[in-house]
C-alpha cells in the first residue's frame, strides 16, 4: 500500500521516508511540482474555494498514479492500493463524498484509494483578478484533433469563451497555440476565444534530490486537466466543455484482457456525471459537458469538413496532435509526429478515412528510422486488439458491462459502439 500526503512548506531537511511520501507545494520556491500556481491558484483569479481543493485532490491523484510503479509484466490496469491525506479547509463536506469519489478514482485508474480530508491551513497567497470576466464557456484544449473541433465550435457560438491548456510535456505547448491560431483564423468573424496555458507536473525528484519511481501508464492525468478547466469555470459559473468523441469516452473493452481500456476513462459519461454531482455537493462548481458524446471521430470530422471545407479540414486535423507516444524520440516520434500504432494514432487514422478526408499526419510506422525502431513501434502496436474487436463485434454482455448514467439507453451505447467499429474497420 503507498501512502501520500501534500504540504505546502519544505522542510530543511527532506528525508527519503519523507520524499516516499510528502508531495511538497510551497507558495514559492521548488517544491514537489513544476508549476507558476501556488496552492490557492491565485494566479488564475477568484477561484471557487471548493474547486481549489478539487484541483489540490486531483494534484495527488495524478503524483500518486504517476509514483506508484505497476507489477512489471502485467497489463496496464494492475490493481494498486493507494491512500491519500488531502488538505481542504472543512473536512465535513469532502468526508461526505469520499466513498463515491474513492469509487470514481477507482474506475478512472483500476486501483484502489482511500481518501481522507483534514483541516490545514493554507499559506496566504495574492489572488489575482479575473481576467476574462465576460468569458460565457470554457472549453478544455489539448492539442489533439477532439478538442481542436471542439474549440471551432465553440468560435461558431456567439458568446466569448476561453480556451484552457494543459502543459504537460513543453513540446505540446507549440502544437496547442497553433491549433488556437489556425481555429481563429478559419473562423476571423468568430466570438472572442481566448487561450490560456498553464504549465504543471511532478518532477523526476523531490527536493533535497531523491528520485521518484516513475510509472508511465497513467490513467489519472486528465482529471488534472479537468479540474483545472472546472477551476476556471468556477469564477463565471459558465459551463466547461471537455470535447471528446463519444466512442471512445465510452471505452468499450478491446479484448477480454483490456476490461479497461486504452484511453482514459475521464470523458466516461458516468465518470463526468457523477463528478458533477458530487463537486455540487460539496459546495463547488461543476457544471460540465461533453458536446460530441453522441458522435464518433469520424463523425466529428466529417462535420468540421461541412462546415470549412475538406481541405481546411485536413489542414486543422494534420496540425493536431493524437499520439501517446510523443516522448518516444529515440523510436523517431515528436511532437509534430504519431507512431502510428498506439489508440489514439489508429482511432485518428480511421477516421480520417471514414470522414472522407485526406489524413496530412506524419506516421511514423509508415517509415521508421531503423528496423529495431520498427520492431518497437510493430510490438506496441495495438493493431490486433482492433482487428480482433472489430471482428468479435459488439456484443451485448459490452454494453451490460458499460456503466451508463441515468438517461443514457443501452440501445443508444450500442449504436454508438457500432458505428466506431465500423470506423475502426476501416484499419483492417
Amino acid at each position: 500500500m503507498a501512502q501520500f500526503d501534500l504540504r505546502f512548506q519544505v522542510p530543511a531537511t527532506v528525508t527519503r521516508e519523507a520524499a516516499e511520501s510528502t508531495f511538497y507545494w510551497p507558495v514559492g520556491g521548488a517544491g514537489t511540482f513544476n508549476t507558476s500556481l501556488g496552492p490557492r491558484l491565485g494566479r488564475l483569479g477568484p477561484v471557487r474555494r471548493e474547486n481549489i481543493e478539487l484541483f489540490r485532490l486531483a494534484v495527488m491523484v495524478y503524483a500518486a498514479d504517476r509514483s506508484v510503479p505497476r507489477r512489471a509484466g502485467s497489463v496496464n490496469w494492475t490493481q494498486r492500493r493507494i491512500t491519500m491525506s488531502v488538505p481542504v479547509h472543512d473536512p465535513a463536506p469532502w468526508d461526505a463524498v469520499a466513498s463515491e469519489l474513492q469509487e470514481l478514482l477507482g474506475f478512472l485508474s483500476g486501483d484502489l484509494w482511500e481518501l481522507t480530508f483534514r483541516a490545514a491551513r493554507i499559506p496566504r497567497e495574492d489572488i489575482a483578478p479575473n481576467s476574462y470576466p465576460d468569458a460565457r464557456r470554457v472549453v478544455l484544449m489539448s492539442g489533439g484533433a477532439d478538442s481542436a473541433i471542439g474549440a471551432f465550435l465553440a468560435r461558431t457560438r456567439p458568446e466569448e469563451h476561453l480556451l484552457v491548456s494543459h502543459v504537460g510535456a513543453t513540446s505540446i505547448s507549440p502544437i496547442q497555440k497553433d491549433v488556437a491560431e489556425r481555429i481563429r483564423a478559419l473562423r476571423p468573424d468568430g466570438a472572442t476565444q481566448h487561450h490560456e496555458q498553464l504549465v504543471f507536473t511532478r518532477r523526476k525528484a523531490q527536493p533535497g534530490g531523491h528520485r521518484f519511481r516513475d510509472e508511465n501508464s497513467t490513467r489519472t492525468r486528465s482529471i488534472l486537466f479537468l479540474a483545472l478547466g472546472l477551476a476556471f469555470a468556477s469564477m463565471n459559473e459558465v459551463e466547461l466543455w471537455i470535447p471528446e468523441n463519444g466512442f471512445a469516452s465510452l471505452n468499450p473493452p478491446l479484448g477480454p484482457d483490456q476490461l479497461g481500456s486504452l484511453s482514459t476513462r475521464t470523458t466516461h459519461p458516468w465518470f463526468l456525471t457523477e463528478l458533477s454531482r458530487l463537486v455540487a455537493q460539496t459546495g463547488g462548481w461543476g457544471m460540465l459537458a461533453n458536446p460530441f458524446a453522441t458522435k464518433t471521430k469520424g463523425e466529428m470530422f466529417r462535420w468540421l469538413a461541412d462546415e470549412v471545407g475538406d481541405e481546411a479540414a485536413t489542414e486543422l486535423l494534420s496540425a493536431t496532435n493524437s499520439c501517446a507516444f510523443t516522448n518516444r524520440r529515440w523510436l523517431g516520434v515528436s511532437a509534430t509526429d504519431h507512431c502510428g500504432t498506439c489508440f489514439g494514432c489508429l482511432v485518428r487514422r480511421a477516421s480520417f478515412a471514414a470522414a472522407g478526408l485526406a489524413d496530412g499526419s506524419r506516421y511514423v510506422i509508415d517509415a521508421p528510422a531503423s528496423d529495431s525502431a520498427r520492431a518497437q513501434l510493430e510490438k506496441a502496436s495495438i493493431l490486433p486488439s482492433i482487428r480482433g474487436f472489430v471482428a468479435r463485434g459488439i456484443r451485448v454482455s459490452d454494453i451490460a458491462a458499460m456503466r451508463l448514467p441515468q438517461g443514457y439507453s443501452a440501445g443508444e451505447a450500442r449504436d454508438l459502439c457500432l458505428r466506431g467499429a465500423h470506423e475502426l474497420g476501416m484499419l483492417t
